[in-house]
């Protein structure tokens, strides 16, 4: 009974984190094959958001860009940290797994494409007049979510300790 437990639970995770990189890989795919009909990469424009597909080829929303010996290693050191939370999100439940599952889905969408691509396609690129804001993908919207509910969830256990 335990271990059908815990493979339930187990697909459950899995699943969880398939379909958020899945969510990522389709995006990206979609408009990659939209890059050739427009223009200067500008998929879409309105007042606040923009669809301008860029090349990532640097660290979280495109800073700092790398040689290639230096990019091989910051790939290496993202997939030991990928393990780490992995690890990390097994011994963790409720929704502090589930926001290390948001990170681990969001992580395995770019690090695909930086194996494979040699760089992560941005493409989402919110901005208020002339002030815009970095140029994102889904991966990184479901990193910076489980993020955030990462640092709520440990505001509330400080709180409820004080």
């Amino acid at each position: 009974m335990i271990l059908k437990n815990s493979v339930k639970i187990f697909l459950i995770n899995f699943l969880f984190v398939l379909t958020i990189f899945l969510c990522d890989r389709l995006s990206k795919v979609y408009v990659i094959s939209l890059i050739d009909k427009f223009p200067e990469n500008e998929i879409f424009s309105s007042q606040f958001l923009n669809i301008v597909l860029i090349w990532n080829d640097g660290i979280a929303f495109g800073l700092f860009s790398f040689k290639e010996n230096l990019y091989n290693i910051l790939t290496f050191v993202i997939l030991l940290i990928i393990l780490i939370i992995i690890y990390i999100a097994i011994k963790s439940n409720g929704l502090r797994r589930y926001s290390l599952l948001m990170i681990i889905g969001g992580a395995l969408g770019n690090v695909y494409d930086r194996i494979f691509n040699k760089s992560v396609p941005d493409f989402i690129d919110f901005h208020i007049g002339n002030f815009h804001w970095f140029v994102f993908n889904v991966a990184d919207i479901f990193i910076t979510l489980g993020v955030l509910i990462m640092i709520s969830l440990e505001y509330i256990d400080s709180s409820k300790k004080n």
